[in-house]
């Protein structure tokens, strides 16, 4: 499933193809992925003013009065929400290209390019609303601060670990306390940060918590200059892997040796999911 980099990456490769474009239609081929698609009509002949993120959601701002092409009471339905799912693509390419395997729905633009969105599982969704109500729309109202923001620093992280018995891992995957800390960046960040991933969050030292803040911030930072991790579908706007995942410690490297020790690394497993750690350096 693409995480924050993944999103982000893919953020920074539309904003670059898209800034200013005029949407002229859109068609969907089916109603649904999992959810009902919106209804996009109120977005023809706006422009894309900007593409922002949060958490593991895409923000398309529209500029406009979109009142003038709809009849209903949507005037203020200016950004559109879509979340990638597990396997989501979007693919900038010429109008004429035809239509890809498992594409569901495309965006045609004034400049003869056409924004297609691809997803096999079809476990993407996307939603139309107001740009000044969307924080507070339920795919958003509960989730915690962005890590790269300063919102996100030890104090933040102490408050939600003191007492704490759940594993430290569990805690900073949970999109409530933080969000877009997934499954390969938790276990990246904990390696860095030296501390077990089944260790309880209240037995951390404060100290040690700033250092797994700091280590969140670089395996995160990392990750995006890298072009994110293609793990299984992820691939860029361009259809370029991303390639964070030449550089895992121990995310998947089971068996193998540690990059800081050479002791074989271990996989536990954690809440359903694959926890891989160094037994020597994460304590």
């Amino acid at each position: 499933m693409p995480e924050l980099p993944e999103v982000e990456v893919v953020r920074t490769g539309l904003s670059s193809l898209l800034l200013g474009r005029k949407v002229l239609s859109v068609t969907a081929f089916r109603a649904n992925l999992r959810y009902t698609l919106p209804n996009f009509s109120p977005l023809f002949n706006q422009k894309i003013k900007e593409i922002r993120r949060r958490s593991k959601y895409l923000l398309f701002d529209f500029e406009g009065d979109i009142s003038e092409n709809t009849k209903n009471n949507t005037s203020n339905l200016q950004t559109l929400v879509w979340h990638l799912g597990m396997t989501g693509q979007f693919h900038v390419l010429p109008k004429a290209t035809a239509a890809g395997a498992h594409e569901h729905v495309r965006f045609d633009f004034d400049d003869g390019s056409s924004l297609r969105y691809r997803d096999a599982r079809r476990f993407g969704y996307a939603g139309l609303m107001a740009k000044i109500d969307w924080p507070q729309h339920a795919w958003f109202k509960r989730l915690g601060p962005e890590p790269l923001f300063d919102a996100f620093d030890v104090e933040y992280l102490l408050s939600h670990c003191l007492g704490r018995k759940l594993p430290i891992k569990t805690l900073i995957m949970d999109a409530h306390v933080v969000v877009g800390v997934g499954n390969i960046y938790a276990a990246e960040a904990l390696f860095l940060a030296g501390i077990h991933p089944a260790r309880a969050a209240g037995r951390i030292s404060k100290h040690r918590l700033q250092t797994l803040v700091n280590a969140i911030k670089t395996t995160l930072a990392a990750a995006i200059q890298a072009g994110g991790s293609s793990i299984s579908d992820f691939v860029q706007v361009d259809g370029k892997p991303g390639y964070f995942a030449h550089s895992f410690h121990v995310y998947g490297r089971e068996g193998e040796p540690c990059t800081r020790c050479d002791a074989k690394i271990r996989r536990i497993i954690q809440a359903g999911r694959s926890s891989f750690y160094c037994p020597n350096c994460q304590h």
